[in-house]
């Protein structure tokens, strides 16, 4: 990591404040990442050229903004009243921008997403019409655990949300999108003479988990405990796709979501258990903090999903209903 001081960071103001919009925007950036280097990254520039900023916005205040600590950066209590200060001017900024385009009869802008990781298989297709027409927007997407799109909910730090398991700690607005339906998938099909499989299977099946913050290990975990079921976990893996992948090898079965299954299931390399008690349905929702002042682009597009989201679905996933 590159480490940019060599002085005390501390730095008194002899003259009036002199800050840029460009400082305000990366050091709100640098309080968000806690990195310099994370932050020259999302801004797409240089390492050095971060630390000047921070260094001459820095100058502007007799208290320290931030500190390092060995290698690492702390944004101090001081620091982050003005990292939020930040975001409001730079919000007001972004929102005359926006406006200024929409008059011209474009959008453009940010949108900022963070999605739960089962959603990657759907989101593109109801997000791809929207894209196509409006170039001038810049879209953002974060593919994640549950625990990590709370988190981003929570601070603030996307406009939209895609999730199955809505937070019980957040004033949230929510859109239903589809049906998330969950089945326990093996590499090899186990037949019954019956319709389904009875649930006690779960007790001798090693089973694959995902890691603890995902929400369909979240959605297991309650059927089971609703059922009295122990399970027999063999894997935990911390993607979906590594889940995938470690069933199809044989490694043991999984609760997975059909969406992002089809192809496999279709060339037989994956089979559905028929248990008694599954699918375990929940819903996919678009999901923005209440208290959220959404932008033009984001209004745009909340209005344009509500309207089209149905038809989204059924002219794109109605494959799903044959597994019903």
């Amino acid at each position: 990591m590159y480490v940019p001081y060599d002085e005390p960071l501390i730095a008194y103001r002899a003259s009036p404040m002199n800050y840029t919009l460009h400082q305000l925007r990366i050091f709100h950036t640098i309080s968000r990442t806690k990195s310099i280097t994370k932050a020259a990254e999302e801004l797409h520039l240089s390492q050095p050229a971060v630390s000047i900023q921070l260094r001459q916005f820095q100058e502007q205040f007799d208290v320290p903004l931030v500190e390092i600590v060995g290698r690492k950066l702390y944004v101090t209590d001081f620091g982050q009243e003005i990292a939020r200060a930040a975001e409001r001017i730079l919000d007001e900024v972004d929102a005359i921008d926006f406006r200024t385009q929409s008059y011209k009869g474009r959008l453009s802008g940010r949108l900022r997403f963070s999605i739960v990781s089962t959603a990657q298989y759907f989101v593109p297709t109801l997000l791809s019409e929207f894209y196509r027409a409006h170039e001038g927007i810049e879209w953002q997407m974060d593919v994640t655990n549950k625990a990590r799109v709370v988190e981003s909910l929570e601070r603030n730090e996307v406009d939209f949300a895609i999730m199955s398991i809505l937070p019980e700690s957040l004033n949230v607005n929510t859109l239903e999108i589809m049906d998330n339906k969950l089945f326990v998938v093996s590499n090899t099909p186990v037949a019954s003479k019956r319709k389904h499989v009875e649930r006690g299977i779960l007790q001798d099946m090693p089973l694959i988990y995902r890691e603890q913050g995902s929400g369909t290990r979240t959605l297991l975990e309650r059927f089971a405990r609703e059922h009295g079921l122990p399970t027999r976990k063999k894997l935990e893996l911390s993607s979906y796709e590594a889940v995938k992948q470690a069933v199809l090898a044989g490694l043991g079965a999984s609760i997975i979501p059909l969406i992002g299954i089809r192809h496999e299931l279709e060339a037989r390399k994956l089979h559905i258990i028929n248990i008694k008690g599954f699918p375990i349905t929940s819903t996919w929702r678009l999901v923005w903090l209440a208290s959220k002042r959404l932008s033009p682009s984001a209004e745009s597009f909340l209005a344009t999903i509500t309207k089209d989201r149905r038809r989204l679905v059924r002219e794109h996933f109605s494959w799903m209903k044959k597994y019903e």
